[in-house]
């Protein structure tokens, strides 16, 4: 049985508890060995019509989908936006604080586009809530699992992160195509490990991983 369309069916609810504004949000990233770590955030109000057709999890849309639905979210949100850390950031602080950062500035984003993010009801899609760490006055911040699945917002989110990041990610892959990561996205595929062992790492590996992955690369050298 193919997976059930998101809806505003929860963030609805929300409306009628008195949020003025509803905010999905949802990381990508979170488990590559390179690029940053992405945070997108997808804001709705009451008035926002019914989601874009085809609007599904960023992970259950091929690439083509995905490009095509990205737009149509863009359109049909009242905001939108993307805030990233990067890789030193991530080996800096490790990878929850990173995801926190980052959600940070996608929320900036928000505000500085007139986004009441004081007053919204934000849902974050998992079953642990690494924004309010980030925050100092946090909003109200409902952690839910599968949210990028059922929440039309929160699916708006995650297609808005995934492809920003991956168009960075091919960005990147311009500079050092030895890793392809314009296939691998930065992820730990045998090809990427392999042009680590070869080439050594980069400024855009998160070189902390790379170590704990496998302690032969940390005597890999450092590439730029």
């Amino acid at each position: 049985m193919p997976p059930a369309d998101p809806t505003l069916e929860v963030e609805r609810a929300l409306f009628a508890q008195g949020a003025p504004v509803v905010i999905g949000v949802d990381e990508v990233g979170r488990g590559a060995i390179a690029g940053v770590v992405a945070v997108g955030v997808c804001a709705i109000v009451q008035a926002t019509d019914a989601p874009p057709l085809g609007l599904r999890d960023s992970k259950l849309l091929s690439a083509p989908r995905r490009a095509a639905v990205e737009p149509l979210v863009r359109s049909w949100a009242a905001a939108v936006a993307v805030g990233e850390a990067e890789p030193a950031e991530v080996d800096a602080l490790g990878i929850v604080a990173a995801l926190g950062l980052a959600g940070r500035r996608a929320l900036i984003q928000l505000f500085e586009q007139g986004v009441d993010v004081a007053a919204a009801a934000v849902l974050l899609d998992g079953s642990h809530d690494w924004l309010t760490p980030a925050l100092v006055s946090p909003p109200r911040i409902i952690a839910r699992v599968k949210a990028d699945r059922d929440c039309a917002a929160v699916a708006g989110a995650s297609v808005v992160a995934k492809e920003h990041r991956d168009a960075l990610m091919v960005a990147d892959h311009a500079l050092w195509p030895v890793y392809d990561w314009s296939g691998n996205k930065g992820y730990g595929s045998a090809g990427h490990f392999a042009a680590i062992a070869e080439h050594g790492a980069t400024d855009r590996h998160r070189r902390t991983w790379l170590r704990s992955l496998d302690p032969a690369a940390e005597t890999l050298p450092i590439s730029v």
